[in-house]
């Protein structure tokens, strides 16, 4: 068992590995953080923190370095999580305040995240199955061409342009808006998207210019409330992988088709499990599974209408996970504070 004293040790070690990207010896330990013991008896610590399989030596006769268990003993009993400083609490402030929709909130939420933490960001939309459709919106764009605007109570805003095969003048566009919005408006995504599949069907049956119009529109409508039932993620600073290249023993390709694909990230981040403060960690070799055994994930828990979703940051098992943490965790906050307030607005 690792005394008291080698954990500390290894907390050293950690936090200075993350900052030199250089392996740690007994003797930079001892002058950098003043054990009070000598080099020797250093040397015996990092021994057992060895033999416990937390550290290792890179090369014959080099300092030693955290391994992924290493960074798991740090992260759930060592790491003290850093305060961020007021210029930073100001940047989440500047960038987060009056955003447009819920879109562009997540949006900056990760632009600013990403640049408190230098990783890649990310951000989990909330859920929206249980979200009430408020409005319909039909706009004539240019003829055949139809605008589709859907809002929820969540405050999500959704666009999606319909191609009809007829024109429709605007006592048709009337009509169209005026059935849709009896169907979903005040009714869950979920109810929506089994009455619209019902509308459709009864426009099949009724082969008529406005009828065939109601079906590529019913269709647009659809497509976007499933949407509104399905995870996603916005990401950010996806440029900083390369110029942490050196981080990675192997290639970063598979992080690349990660952030790409999304799938692989979504099971990840639900899988997490999260702290009595909603925080999480998914280091190293605990995402082998994934396909991202050299990455390390950090998330914390937001709160909105549609329940809790995660944001957080992507990276190498080489991060500063206090300060990243930290970083998540204020973001998070603040995420939570703005959309309880706009649904009280509401």
């Amino acid at each position: 068992m690792v005394s008291e004293r080698g954990l500390q040790v290894l907390r050293a070690i950690v936090q200075d590995y993350v900052d030199t990207h250089e392996p740690v010896g007994s003797k930079t330990i001892v002058d950098r953080h003043h054990f009070g013991v000598s080099a020797a008896t250093i040397r015996n610590d990092m021994a057992q923190l060895e033999d416990e399989d937390l550290i290792v030596a890179p090369h014959t006769s080099s300092g030693r370095v955290p391994t992924d268990k290493g960074y798991r003993v740090f992260v759930d009993h060592l790491a003290e999580l850093r305060p961020l400083s007021s210029a930073q609490r100001s940047a989440i402030s500047a960038v987060l305040t009056d955003p447009g929709d819920l879109d562009d909130l997540l949006s900056r939420t990760v632009r600013v995240l990403t640049r408190l933490t230098g990783q890649v960001a990310l951000v989990q939309y909330p859920s929206f199955d249980r979200a009430t459709v408020t409005h319909v919106e039909l706009v004539a764009l240019a003829p055949y061409r139809l605008l589709v605007v859907l809002v929820t109570d969540t405050g999500r805003v959704s666009q999606r342009i319909a191609t009809l095969e007829h024109d429709l003048d605007e006592h048709d566009v009337a009509t169209v808006r005026a059935r849709l919005g009896t169907l979903v408006t005040g009714q869950p995504v979920a109810i929506g998207v089994e009455r619209i599949a019902a509308l459709r069907g009864d426009a099949d049956e009724r082969p008529s210019p406005t009828a065939a119009a109601l079906r590529v529109i019913a269709d647009a409508v659809a497509e976007e409330l499933a949407d509104f039932r399905q995870d996603k993620l916005v990401m950010a600073g996806t440029a900083n992988l390369a110029r942490r290249e050196q981080d990675f023993r192997g290639s970063i390709f598979p992080l690349l088709e990660a952030i790409e694909e999304q799938v692989t990230l979504l099971h990840l981040v639900g899988e997490m499990v999260a702290d009595e403060h909603g925080l999480a960690a998914s280091i190293g070799s605990e995402n082998a599974s994934f396909g991202l055994a050299e990455a390390s994930v950090v998330t914390s828990d937001y709160d909105s209408s549609g329940g809790s979703a995660r944001v957080g940051v992507l990276g190498p098992t080489r991060m500063d996970y206090p300060s990243n943490l930290a970083a998540a965790r204020a973001v998070a906050r603040y995420l939570s504070r703005l959309l309880d307030e706009d649904e009280k607005r509401r």
